[in-house]
């Protein structure tokens, strides 16, 4: 079984289609969709694109996807999960509130695998590739799974705590990698590949502002012009752990 591991996409349409359309992408038989993905210029297209793929896809729950289908926190985030939400519309809301944490696999050559977007149990934990491994053992809680596949933090890795494996896929949306490039990642053979692919990002600049979401700015302009470092966000991530 391959599985595709596509996270944190925040309504980026065109790089949704660019990773599907991906020949890797393509041929898997499973993707887990790591939550947050509705959050952002284009909600109800990115979802109806991946619910157009039937029981292929694994729906998991992120905290902005939480934003957009429950009550919003306030301030600008607010604000933006609010826009999407109206987006999506009262029917899409009602099938991404039903989302779970996590998604589970048995795959072989890589054994029990967990998907969830930060941790098995929260939507909202920052693990980083820096972050100390009791700290990380503490939010995994009692798991004893061999891999677990997370995201939420934009930037891509692979480390071992204890006995678990734990990979972040990285944001095919938003990356913060040093490129727009989106990020995602394969399963498949008893392997783990972290994975990119490249796409126009200027001409999705200019697709991703047509819309009007209130942080276009703030969000998709340095990401996707390559001026956020994979060193920077991971700073700042783990800045805010705890916070």
């Amino acid at each position: 079984m391959r599985v595709a591991a596509l996270y944190d996409v925040h309504g980026n349409l065109p790089a949704l289609e660019a990773v599907l359309a991906d020949p890797r992408c393509a041929a898997a038989d499973v993707i887990a969709c790591g939550g947050d993905l509705v959050l952002g210029p284009y909600p109800a297209e990115c979802l109806d694109l991946l619910e157009g793929y039937g029981e292929r896809v694994r729906f998991i729950m992120g905290n902005c996807d939480r934003e957009a289908a429950e009550t919003p926190e306030e301030g600008e985030l607010g604000v933006a999960a609010s826009w999407s939400g109206e987006r999506l519309g009262p029917e899409r809301v009602a099938r991404v509130s039903r989302w779970p944490l996590v998604a589970e696999l048995d795959l072989e050559g890589l054994g029990h695998v967990l998907f969830c977007h930060a941790t098995p149990t929260s939507d909202r934990p920052i693990l980083t590739r820096i972050t100390p491994e009791g700290d990380v053992a503490r939010e995994l809680g009692g798991v004893q799974t061999g891999v677990v596949v997370c995201g939420h933090t934009h930037v891509q890795y692979d480390r071992r705590v204890g006995p678990v494996r734990l990979v972040n896929a990285g944001s095919v949306g938003m990356p913060y990698e040093g490129s727009g490039d989106a990020r995602w990642a394969l399963l498949a053979d008893g392997e783990i590949e972290l994975l990119r692919t490249a796409y126009d990002t200027d001409a999705a600049l200019a697709r991703l502002e047509e819309p009007g979401f209130p942080l276009f700015t703030q969000w998709f302009v340095d990401s996707l012009r390559g001026e956020v470092s994979a060193e920077e966000a991971t700073a700042s991530f783990e800045s805010r752990r705890g916070a």
